[in-house]
């Protein structure tokens, strides 16, 4: 028999090739091409085995369209990620730093699913006395949890078909391995085969199955990009480890909507639910103080409301500096730009810094507004109401250009207490009567109409 030749596999993408680069011509990573041994013994057994009946070719009306019940997890902030609950027979990746309460949110919502559920709880890390522990310690005494502690991706497989479990959760992914691929645990091959076992096994039996995924240094998911093309839904832990809350966010979902969140505060016995993120991020909010202004941003279907912190002082360097924290760094210095060319206000011999309270990351266009009048605000020395809240997209003209669900962030606002909303021009037309009359609403067409409408006050 000939001797299988080895393949360099990208750690990072999964990129492969029959010689080794020292840069991979896939994503560009250095020192990130491994040496693997091919396996040929699995392709071959899944052509000669036959196609299950089941697998025939059917007509798009014969398919029955019954919508399955989905599975509550006891926990509103996980089932709105979930889209609802879990799916029966669905593969979720649950993805975030060491530390961030992956596994201990899997525990939690033991302790309801084991009310009418048998739990087969797969650890390749920690020991079953370790698990115990940890359950004793967030308070789950369910007696329908089953503990096993193995790596062996054959043998959970066969596990599952004797126990017959209605959930399984396999922490970690990157400890399984399976026999038939000769490279270590955590590898490219290893991670795609057991990944590809476990969703098998999932659509076979019918049973959901929760997989944990490392994370690497830049916050990706640890291993090759076909793992998240794989599973049915991706779902990121997001938090800095100095702050208790923590944001569950779904990024890929196939059976629901995408970029909703949850948001979680870690407490000693586990993570709380938080019901009222806004009120949350809102809490401590300081009165009289120049450099501040409130943000609104959608999350999925959530307005959720956060405080943006602007400080602009002189600089004590030839050059000035720029730091942002929670907001884009590259967007920050354009909106500079435009307050210099279209506003008239000039950061060219001050330091800026920007810093969204409470952890939270602002990705959305809408809240640039609010982060020009945060930087205006602190330049200029002019207190912002505490009951105003500004929202809107800056453009390169130095125009202020429509976003999407205007009432709902409007309404949002007057639930919490909010008397005035500066909004995008285009998009006061779409709001209802009843809310004009309820709060006062100052639509602007450019960034100056906004500052002005600030210094009325």
């Amino acid at each position: 028999m000939a001797k299988l030749k080895s393949v360099y596999v990208c750690s990072e993408c999964g990129f492969e090739s029959a010689k080794w680069y020292g840069k991979c011509p896939g994503c560009g990573e250095w020192n990130t091409m491994n040496e693997e041994i091919p396996t040929v013994s699995s392709a071959k057994s899944k052509t000669s085995a036959p196609a299950p009946a089941h697998q025939r070719v059917m007509k798009l009306k014969e398919i029955t369209g019954d919508v399955e019940k989905r599975i509550s997890t006891g926990i509103k902030e996980f089932d709105r990620v979930l889209g609802g609950g879990i799916v029966k027979g669905s593969l979720v990746l649950l993805s975030g730093d060491p530390g961030i309460g992956k596994s201990t949110i899997l525990l939690q919502i033991c302790e309801h699913l084991g009310q009418d559920k048998a739990i087969l709880y797969v650890s390749g890390e920690e020991s079953a006395t370790q698990i115990k522990l940890r359950a004793n310690r967030l308070g789950v005494h369910t007696e329908s949890l089953s503990i096993l502690s193995q790596t062996d991706a054959g043998i959970i497989v066969e596990t599952i078909r004797s126990e017959k479990p209605d959930i399984v959760i396999i922490d970690s992914i990157q400890t399984m391995i399976y026999d038939e691929c000769s490279s270590s645990a955590g590898s490219v091959t290893q991670v795609r085969e057991c990944t590809n076992i476990f969703m098998h096994t999932a659509k076979s039996f019918g049973i959901p199955i929760f997989v944990v995924g490392h994370v690497n240094k830049d916050g990706a998911i640890a291993g090759p990009k076909v793992l998240e093309h794989i599973v049915d839904t991706v779902l990121y832990f997001e938090g800095e480890r100095n702050y208790s809350y923590r944001i569950l966010r779904g990024v890929k979902n196939r059976f629901g909507s995408t970029n909703e969140i949850g948001v979680f505060e870690m407490l000693q016995n586990g993570l709380r639910e938080v019901e009222n993120p806004s009120l949350l991020m809102l809490s401590g909010r300081p009165k009289n103080t120049s450099g501040t202004c409130v943000a609104c941003v959608m999350e999925g279907s959530r307005p959720i409301l956060a405080e943006v912190q602007g400080l602009v002082t002189a600089t004590g360097f030839g050059t000035p500096r720029r730091m942002s924290t929670g907001f884009d760094y590259n967007r920050m210095a354009m909106l500079i730009a435009v307050l210099e060319k279209r506003a008239g206000y000039f950061f060219n011999n001050m330091d800026a810094y920007i810093n969204v309270v409470g952890g939270l990351r602002l990705d959305e266009p809408s809240a640039d507004l609010s982060v020009a009048m945060a930087l205006v605000s602190s330049l200029k020395d002019i207190v912002v109401n505490e009951k105003v809240i500004a929202f809107g997209e800056i453009g390169l003209a130095g125009e202020i250009r429509a976003v999407s669900n205007c009432e709902q962030r409007v309404s949002e606002a007057h639930r919490l207490g909010f008397e005035r909303c500066i909004i995008p021009f285009n998009n006061y037309r779409g709001l209802s009567k009843e809310l004009k009359v309820n709060v006062d609403i100052i639509p602007v067409r450019t960034i100056r109409d906004a500052f002005h409408a600030l210094t009325e006050e």
